[in-house]
């Protein structure tokens, strides 16, 4: 840690450093030291040329107002510090909590819409065009066939635990139901080229990525999926995440504010955002992410997430329309 400290001015000496955050991309601390508090992040992937991208976009975006935790610099004007063949950086300590959906009034949901067009709209102006054209491979919709597959697999794991719980009873449910979902949708799987418009995203703008200060917004943290992808899905999908109840169903009144606002700031029109409706749900009704991790990668974390995840698909399916409306109303 003092290796770490030295390479900044006027970083003081370690006092304490506890964890903060786990994830699959990077691990936090709460980093103490006799100057103040900071956040310090080891990156796993060791991407030095991603992270530094990363770090140079939270730079711009601040420059333009947006609000974001860019890293300290080192007395070299570097940003991430290798050691040992690990990539940490150093990032100004902001005090703030979380939010979710059913925290924010309806007035604070159009102020997050705004807030992601505005994101967008300032990537826009800060990140160079991405020049991979295999990029746009990806944003195939998934083939219902390779789901099937996937059901079935899922569905013998699930059924031959020695000690079946009540996760892994819903699990079976939530598997054959869906199933039946989409032998009766399958005919409405997005054709190629129906993509909206692509363009620089945070790619990861939920919840637990916004340190809210009082009711305003403090800062939009980790930037790792920072990448180029349809951006009405992020907003999308940001929504299905803000705005989900426990039982599966979204706020709507409060995704229509959203929405509005959104559209209003990134310049997008209520058919783009509607289009992106039809390819998110889509998505949804063909992924099991959450069930991968439990049964294929023996990961739980994500386990307290598959009630109201596997119930929403659901909802959704039936309130397609009213849910598209609220998008473009």
């Amino acid at each position: 840690m003092r290796t770490l400290l030295r390479r900044y001015h006027d970083a003081g000496d370690p006092v304490s450093c506890e964890p903060v955050a786990q994830g699959l991309l990077n691990r936090g601390y709460r980093l103490r030291t006799t100057r103040g508090a900071y956040f310090l992040k080891h990156h796993l992937d060791g991407d030095h040329e991603a992270i530094t991208r990363q770090h140079r976009a939270t730079q711009r975006l601040q420059a333009l107002g947006v609000p974001v935790a860019p890293p300290v610099e080192s007395a070299g004007g570097d940003t991430v510090a290798v050691i040992g063949g690990r990539c940490y950086a150093l990032h100004p300590w902001i005090e703030g909590r979380h939010r979710d959906g059913a925290q924010l009034t309806t007035a604070a949901s159009w102020r997050l819409g705004g807030l992601l067009g505005l994101v967008h709209t300032c990537l826009d102006q800060v990140m160079e065009p991405d020049p991979d054209p295999l990029q746009y491979l990806g944003y195939l919709s998934p083939d219902p066939a390779d789901t099937f597959a996937l059901i079935d697999e899922l569905l013998a794991l699930a059924r031959g635990r020695a000690r079946a719980d009540v996760f892994d009873r819903l699990a079976e449910h939530r598997l054959v139901e869906r199933r039946g979902l989409l032998e009766r949708h399958a005919h409405r799987r997005p054709p190629p080229g129906a993509e909206p418009a692509t363009g620089w995203v945070h790619g990861d703008f939920h919840p637990l990525n916004l340190l809210y200060r009082g009711a305003e917004p403090a800062a939009i943290v980790d930037w790792d999926r920072l990448g180029v992808q349809p951006r009405a899905e992020e907003a999308v999908r940001a929504a299905a995440i803000f705005f989900v109840r426990p039982t599966g169903e979204l706020e709507l009144p409060k995704v229509r504010a959203y929405a509005r606002a959104y559209r209003a700031a990134a310049g997008t029109c209520a058919s783009e955002l509607v289009a992106a409706v039809h390819r998110v749900w889509w998505e949804r009704l063909n992924d099991f992410w959450i069930l991968r991790w439990r049964y294929q990668l023996n990961d739980r974390r994500a386990d307290p997430l598959f009630a109201a995840v596997s119930a929403l698909a659901v909802w959704w399916t039936r309130e397609y329309d009213a849910v598209c409306e609220a998008f473009a109303g």
